[in-house]
């Protein structure tokens, strides 16, 4: 056991490999020890050599030694640990260049854990514990490990700095109070931090809501950029069908000419290949008449040449004339001008097509929303005249102040019949059609809900196709006395906000923006949508009995 009051350094009693207490060690005659583990571990990946070395003086030995464990330094290294001896910090322990070291190791300083404002000092695991121990340093505040504690010390009066000036925008420690900065106003560092973290949360709020908003803008991009390979993908697919289709036309269509053009050449051969027969008939008949009047000219008996000549000179006349009038043949020469004629046409079309193509099809419309506008001025700037149709509101809804205003009546108004008009919902849809930016404002008392709608919204009868925010063709904002609610898809949405008689719409087609807003003296967003909007919209009202709605002129 070693002697008491003779220092041991822990390093002499780990392993050099691992770094921890010595395990089983054992000793290379160089005098070098090891766990065995670690040293069979080491010796292991030199095998393929047969050269071993030792870790640390780099010695050789061949062949490969065979360990034995040291018992003597065993037992020296169990009965230290008993005696309280720990293994050395592994490396990672100790401070580096850029870690904070402990203020109190003497030596090779330890990674500090902690530092403290008020000893403006910095600590390891063991200098800190004392911190958690000693009630007095119980009430220090300990932090992240800093090397920029000296910046909390006053660098005239060498005190911490506890105090901050308003007035000159800088920390300042109690004599400073007493001195160049008496009558500033000031407070304490820990009051100026408090209001200094709500301007802070107020700042990271205001910074996460716009991540919120451009992830939600870059969501939309990605599913413009899917809805574009989608319609791109569909649009190859569909055109080479089409051109496939077109193919086939062309492949049939040459063919049925090739057919005609060989029926008619083989009829109009045949034609000519019997007139050619008969013509050789006739000259064969024609030679052997000459022959017989060439032997009968050679008779010399007057007699029988007389007799003979009646019956031989009476020559047949020929059917047809004599001679054969050839005329070039136009036909096929008109199906190959035909043909190209096609040609011309065909490559005109395609043309004119492709042209449109590439003026419809290269430019591609994607474009990043704009900043919501902040102010209610900046909203009436997008300001639209807006009118209701009545050729689209129900029967007991009259519209009155130039087709701005919709009152809920008991008696049916004289419509004429309209196909665009809902027969079951008090509702009525706006003359104008909204694809662009634009900002309305509805003044309301009872009960309505203020909406946009598709177009082709179902009209007939009190379904759920027909009525505003109960499908997915429209979005609508219950507005009454008791509050708000927000429905789409017949689903309802609750939403707070300061209670007023008007209600500001914001829409943006393009982004796929619809806010909601209450409007008094100031302008509260009530509910906002993200989505797509896939046709042009209309706004909307639905007017219950004894409700009004009207849309205001904003300027």
């Amino acid at each position: 056991m070693a002697q008491k009051g003779i220092p041991l350094n822990q390093e002499t009693f780990s392993c050099s490999i691992c770094l921890d207490p010595l395990e089983d060690p054992v000793t290379v005659s160089c005098g070098h020890s090891y766990c065995m583990k670690c040293l069979q571990t080491h010796w292991d990946t030199e095998d393929e050599k047969k050269l071993y070395s030792c870790p640390q003086c780099r010695q050789t030995f061949t062949p490969r030694p065979v360990l034995l464990k040291n018992t003597m330094l065993a037992v020296l290294v169990e009965e230290l640990k008993k005696s309280g001896l720990q293994a050395a910090p592994a490396d990672h322990c100790y401070a580096g260049a850029e870690d904070v070291a402990c203020d109190v190791c003497t030596g090779r300083k330890l990674r500090a854990q902690k530092s403290c404002l008020q000893c403006l000092a910095s600590y390891c695991q063991t200098h800190l514990q004392p911190h958690f121990e000693v009630a007095p340093l119980k009430k220090h505040k300990l932090v992240e490990p800093s090397k920029k504690l000296q910046k909390n010390v006053c660098s005239r009066h060498d005190e911490v700095m506890k105090i901050f000036c308003r007035t000159d925008q800088q920390s300042i420690c109690t004599f400073c109070l007493l001195d160049e900065h008496k009558g500033h106003d000031t407070v304490s560092a820990a009051a100026e931090r408090a209001e200094r973290q709500r301007e802070l949360e107020v700042s990271r709020q205001n910074i996460q809501q716009r991540i919120q908003d451009r992830e939600k803008d870059v969501k939309l991009l990605q599913q413009e950029a899917e809805a574009i390979n989608r319609s791109a993908d569909k649009a190859v697919e569909d055109s080479q069908e089409i051109f496939t289709q077109l193919i086939h036309l062309m492949e049939k269509r040459r063919s049925d000419v090739s057919q005609q053009v060989r029926s008619q050449q083989e009829s109009q051969v045949s034609r000519v290949k019997e007139l050619e027969e008969k013509l050789r008939q006739e000259i064969a008949e024609l030679k052997r008449r000459d022959g017989e009047l060439q032997t009968l000219s050679q008779t010399q008996d007057h007699n029988q040449f007389l007799h003979d000549y009646p019956s031989l000179s009476a020559l047949r006349q020929p059917t047809r004339s004599s001679s054969i009038h050839i005329r070039p043949l136009r036909y096929f020469e008109d199906v190959t001008a035909a043909v190209s004629a096609v040609r011309e046409k065909l490559q005109d079309v395609l043309t004119e097509t492709w042209t449109n193509i590439s003026l419809t099809g290269t430019e591609v419309d994607v474009l990043q929303p704009q900043p919501e506008p902040k102010t209610r001025e900046e909203f009436i700037r997008y300001s639209c005249d807006i009118t209701l149709d009545p050729n689209t509101a129900q029967t007991r809804l009259l519209l009155s102040d130039e087709n701005r205003k919709a009152t809920r009546t008991s008696q049916k108004q004289s419509y004429p019949r309209h196909t665009d008009r809902f027969t079951g919902w008090s509702q009525v849809l706006s003359r104008e059609s909204l694809t662009e930016r634009c900002y309305w404002e509805v003044e309301w008392r009872g009960r309505v809900d203020v909406a946009v709608a598709y177009k082709n919204i179902s009209r007939k009868g009190d379904g759920d196709e027909c009525g505003f925010g109960f499908n997915d063709k429209s979005w609508a904002l219950d507005c009454s006395y008791s509050g708000y609610n927000f429905w789409y898809n017949n689903v309802q949405t609750s939403v707070s906000g300061p209670l007023s008689s008007r209600v500001g719409v914001y829409l943006d087609h393009r982004a796929g923006i619809l806010s909601f807003y209450s409007i008094s003296e100031t302008m509260t967003l009530l509910h906002r949508v993200h989505t797509t909007f896939t046709q042009p919209l209309h706004a909307g009202l639905t007017v219950v009995v004894g409700s009004t709605a009207e849309l205001c002129k904003l300027k």
